[in-house]
C-alpha cells in the first residue's frame, strides 16, 4: 500500500477494542492513518457514513489519551487522502460545543491537521467532557478524508470476523444526496460495551460515523456514558444511562451548519 510506511502507527479502530480512537489520535497514532478490522462486502456503498462503522468502533475518543490498543492479525491499514485545507483544533472544539448546547464543558482538547505533511497528521479532532444535567459524558469527534474509491474494507460494513460480542450492535444506512451532502453519505452507528459479559455498571460507547461518498470526507462522533473510554477495569463507571445525543441528533448535527465548513475543508 502506498502509504504503508507512513501509516505504520495507524489508529486501531476495531469494534472489539474500546480504546479511545481520539485518544489514539491525540497520541499521534492517527497522525499517519488508522487501522480497521477487515469487513466482508455488504453491498451498501459500492463504493465510514451514517453508520458505516466507518470508524468501526474506530475513532473512539475516550479520556486516557495515551493508550493505543494493539491491532490484531485481522487488521489492515487504511490509507487517508490529503485534506483540502487545514482545520484547527479550536475549530473542532467550537463545532463540538455547538453540537452540545447548554452543557458545561471540561477536559477540552483539540488537535489540528496538517495537509502539507502526512507525518504531521491528516486527522483533526476534538474531545471534551460535557455535563448537560444528566451526568457527565465523554464526547469526541474526528475529521479526516478517506482515499477514494471507498471500499468495504474501509469500514463500510457491519459484518465482521470474529463475530460481534453479545449485546454490541451495529447498523448501516445511507443518506440521500442533498445540498448539505452532495452525492449522499454512508452512516454507521455502533454501540459497544467496555467489557464482556457486560454488567449493570459497565460503561458503553456509542459511535456514529458519516462519510461522504463523493469526496471521502468523514466525521466520526463518539460518546461514552462515562467520563472517559478504555476497556474493562480501565473504563470509568457509568455516570448516566444514555449518551447526550441520540443517533438521529448526531447525524443531523454532523450534516448541519456547524460541521459544514469542516466537511468542506476535509473534502
Amino acid at each position: 500500500m502506498p502509504f504503508e510506511a507512513d501509516l505504520a502507527h495507524a489508529l486501531d479502530r476495531t469494534t472489539n477494542s474500546l480504546e479511545p480512537d481520539l485518544t489514539a489520535l491525540l497520541s499521534g497514532a492517527v497522525q499517519r492513518g488508522r487501522s480497521r478490522r477487515r469487513r466482508r462486502s455488504a453491498g451498501v456503498i459500492a463504493g465510514v457514513g451514517a453508520c458505516a462503522v466507518i470508524a468501526g468502533a474506530a475513532l473512539v475518543i475516550p479520556g486516557a489519551l495515551a493508550r493505543i490498543h494493539s491491532a490484531g492479525s485481522d487488521m489492515e491499514t487504511v490509507a487517508l487522502a490529503t485534506p483540502r485545507s487545514a482545520i484547527t483544533g479550536d475549530q473542532m472544539i467550537q463545532a463540538l460545543e455547538q453540537t452540545l448546547p447548554g452543557g458545561r464543558f471540561s477536559q477540552v482538547t483539540g488537535q489540528s491537521n496538517n495537509p502539507l505533511d502526512p507525518h504531521g497528521g491528516y486527522v483533526a479532532n476534538g474531545e471534551l467532557v460535557v455535563d448537560d444535567g444528566h451526568g457527565a459524558a465523554f464526547v469526541g469527534v474526528s475529521a479526516m478524508r478517506l482515499k477514494l474509491p471507498l471500499k468495504d474494507g474501509d469500514g463500510l460494513s457491519c459484518e465482521r470476523t470474529p463475530a460481534r460480542a453479545p449485546g454490541d450492535t451495529c447498523t448501516l444506512s445511507e443518506l440521500p444526496s442533498s445540498a448539505a451532502i452532495p452525492g449522499g453519505a454512508v452512516v454507521t452507528s455502533e454501540q459497544n460495551a467496555a467489557e464482556h459479559p457486560a454488567r449493570a455498571d459497565t460503561a458503553r460507547r456509542w459511535t456514529v460515523t458519516v462519510t461522504l461518498k463523493s469526496t471521502g470526507a468523514q466525521l466520526q462522533l463518539v460518546q461514552w456514558n462515562s467520563t472517559g473510554g478504555g476497556s474493562g477495569s480501565d473504563t470509568p463507571k457509568p455516570t448516566r444511562a444514555a449518551p447526550p445525543l441520540s443517533e438521529q441528533q448526531v447525524v443531523a448535527a454532523l450534516t448541519g451548519a456547524a460541521w459544514a465548513p469542516i466537511l468542506g475543508a476535509v473534502g
